[in-house]
């Protein structure tokens, strides 16, 4: 009884009162290190007509860099995942930002494509493994009626580190622009601040207590010693569907934010556009867009609704995005596709975490996420080939942002909906 006025106590309050110090911090270390992700790997978008003048490679190759990336984000999210599920979602989530931040700031020593190729493939590693980490350890603080919007707010850090790459491109680059091959290395040496945010999370940021509520059980037990790798968990056959549903919704959604996104700057910098008002409205739009879709995923939508509703109106408003001839309709396009084309992730984390058990939670939505974003890897060296093949870059990026938004509309209505589901500690 005293637990249930409790909770009716804390449902009078603003959302914000109702999360407490340890859960708050949890918050900030999984956001802050998304949005720093976020601008490592987006920082290369900016500056790819840089690295093809520098290296002599065209634009399949270009691409190439941001698919080899987000293929070994995989290798990151199922190792660091596994690790989360074994040892805490603390310290795999500390390792995997130093990782990303050492080989994002490697990378701008590079001196030959095949270096440069290599290190991005390392730095992705690191990527995946703070995501896998990072979710979990959030979601299993806060309340279960505030995951929706928990997530929505944590999804959206990535676009504010897309926008903080912009900003850093469009003041700082110049600088050193005028020195030949300087200009975009020192956008990636930059990419080494991250690390000092580990600090932090080593003093101040408390484990997930659902993870040491279930540590407490197996060790009462006497499983402690015993428990498996979550990773194998995955595949048994109360699970396999699952993971195998939950890796497709998330290759359709990789596919379409890359095409949204990663030859975006390239198609501004080749219209005569600067880059930063269109990203400012673009990610402005996803921030937005992750915090109300994650707020209307509690509502009688649920997930699976406002997948579908944010996907669908994403693929309408390609016209605008991409084909708009006035500069301001070009913005609000900008900023629309930002509300709902990449909105739409502010629904992942909360989706994948609800979907898998405590067990099994790092493990399993760090592979559907990674996989996905394996899979949907290809959509940068895609668009570059369809290119070379003679596609004009609005019409490559349009024909996968649509193909990836319906499949994204139909795969999500072939798993159940999740919404307002406790976290159950399991033995």
């Amino acid at each position: 009884m005293e637990a249930t006025a409790d909770r009716t106590s804390l449902s009078s309050l603003p959302w914000y009162r109702q999360v407490n110090r340890d859960q708050w911090r949890a918050f900030w270390a999984t956001f802050l290190g998304w949005v720093l992700d976020g601008f490592d790997f987006t920082i290369l978008t900016f500056i790819l007509v840089d690295i093809q003048r520098s290296f002599t490679v065209d634009r399949a190759l270009a691409g190439a860099l941001g698919t080899v990336t987000l293929f070994t984000r995989l290798i990151g999210g199922i190792a660091a995942g596994t690790a989360a599920d074994r040892w805490g979602r603390r310290l795999p989530l500390m390792v995997s930002i130093l990782w990303f931040s050492l080989f994002a700031f490697l990378s701008g020593f590079s001196t030959s494509y095949t270096m440069l190729f290599a290190l991005r493939a390392l730095f992705g590693i690191g990527m995946g493994g703070e995501w896998a980490a990072g979710m979990p350890l959030v979601l299993e603080h806060w309340p279960a009626h505030l995951r929706g919007l928990a997530a929505g707010l944590l999804q959206g850090g990535f676009s504010w580190g897309f926008l903080l790459a912009a900003g850093v491109f469009q003041f700082v680059y110049p600088i050193f622009s005028d020195t030949p091959d300087v200009g975009w290395r020192v956008m990636l040496w930059i990419g080494i601040l991250p690390a000092l945010l580990v600090l932090w999370i080593r003093r101040r940021v408390p484990e997930s207590p659902v993870w040491l509520e279930r540590q407490r059980l197996l060790r009462d037990g006497g499983r402690l010693l015993s428990q498996r790798m979550s990773l194998w968990r995955l595949f048994q056959a109360d699970l396999v569907g699952t993971t195998i549903q939950t890796s497709v919704l998330m290759t359709a959604f990789m596919f379409s934010y890359y095409s949204l996104t990663f030859w975006y700057a390239t198609f501004l910098r080749e219209g005569g556009h600067s880059t930063l008002p269109y990203m400012a409205a673009f990610n402005a739009g996803a921030v937005i867009g992750a915090v109300v879709w994650g707020r209307f995923s509690e509502t009688r939508l649920g997930r699976r609704g406002a997948v579908t509703a944010a996907a669908l109106l994403g693929v309408v408003l390609i016209p605008i995005y991409l084909y708009a001839s006035e500069p301001w309709l070009l913005c609000v396009g900008a900023f629309l596709m930002g509300c709902t084309g990449a909105g739409i992730f502010g629904m992942a984390p909360s989706y994948l975490t609800e979907r898998f058990p405590t067990e099994a939670r790092g493990a399993g939505a760090g592979l559907a996420y990674h996989a996905g974003a394996a899979l949907g890897s290809i959509a940068p060296t895609v668009l570059g080939s369809m290119q070379v093949a003679g596609w004009s870059l609005p019409n490559a990026m349009a024909s996968g942002i649509a193909v990836a938004g319906l499949m994204v509309a139909t795969v999500i209505w072939l798993g159940p909906e999740t919404r307002a589901q406790e976290f159950t500690v399991d033995r």
